[in-house]
């Protein structure tokens, strides 16, 4: 599996989501990238597994002390990664918001039909 490190300038935010850790019982990895943020800048990808946090191995590392550990740095983060064997996921394409809204049968609204009702007492 290829390796690579990235070191981000601080201070915080970084402009990444993490997912996974021991409590999880998955890898440590990168969930999302915000765009324009200094982790869209590096060469960091969605999915790729952080295998060290400055310096520190994230084998057996829970989720929150990751976060704890990404938030302790100040001035830069130093992350080791491993790139994931997975391909990172594509766009499908977005909706269209001025499309028409499909009417599903049972939603439709039938106009000029009168109700009836009868109520009895018992």
């Amino acid at each position: 599996m290829s390796t690579y490190t990235v070191t981000l300038n601080g201070p915080a935010p970084w402009g990444f989501r993490l997912q996974g850790g021991k409590d999880f019982n998955m890898p440590l990895t990168i969930s999302r990238i915000t765009p324009g943020s200094k982790a869209s800048g590096g060469s960091l990808t969605q999915g790729d597994i952080i295998s060290a946090i400055d310096g520190v191995n994230t084998d057996g590392m829970t989720h929150l002390e990751a976060q704890n550990k990404i938030k302790s740095a100040t001035t830069k983060l130093s992350l080791s990664m491993q790139k994931s064997r997975r391909p990172a996921p594509v766009p499908t394409a977005t909706p269209r918001m001025d499309s028409p809204m499909p009417i599903i049968p049972h939603q439709k609204v039938l106009t000029g039909v009168q109700s009836h009702f009868c109520l009895t007492s018992p």
